[in-house]
């Protein structure tokens, strides 16, 4: 089994920082791609950011210039460091992962969620 485990989210003010982390563990053969979505009450779930194994990224426009998301390969850790927070950043975040199995199997997985709050 694989699991992803999210840290980091929380209560910030308005312009503060959060940095979020997702760990994934179990019976992993690659890692190809890790990312993370957010889903605001009432609205569905839409993509932050992404990043490759070979380390090429995706950002939401929202996100650009205030969003860092990044890896730590030989620990299966995603990170996004989250800066200018506003309050339209108030979401549950969810880790996701793609992930070839072994017997090369290739499988989409996601976190539990955690909860991300920007408000003074």
């Amino acid at each position: 089994q694989v699991q992803l485990v999210e840290s980091g989210g929380g209560l910030v003010q308005p312009g503060g920082s959060l940095r979020l982390s997702c760990a994934a563990s179990g019976r992993i053969f690659t890692i190809d791609a890790m990312g993370w979505y957010r889903q605001a009450p009432g609205k569905q779930r839409e993509l932050v950011a992404t990043v490759t194994s070979g380390r090429s990224t995706n950002y939401a426009d929202s996100v650009k210039g205030r969003f860092t998301i990044s890896r730590d390969l030989s620990k299966n850790i995603v990170y996004l460091q989250m800066n200018s927070l506003t309050p339209e950043d108030t979401a549950v975040y969810y880790c996701n992962a793609l992930i070839t199995l072994p017997g090369w199997s290739q499988r989409n997985y996601w976190g539990q969620g955690t909860q991300v709050t920007v408000s003074s």
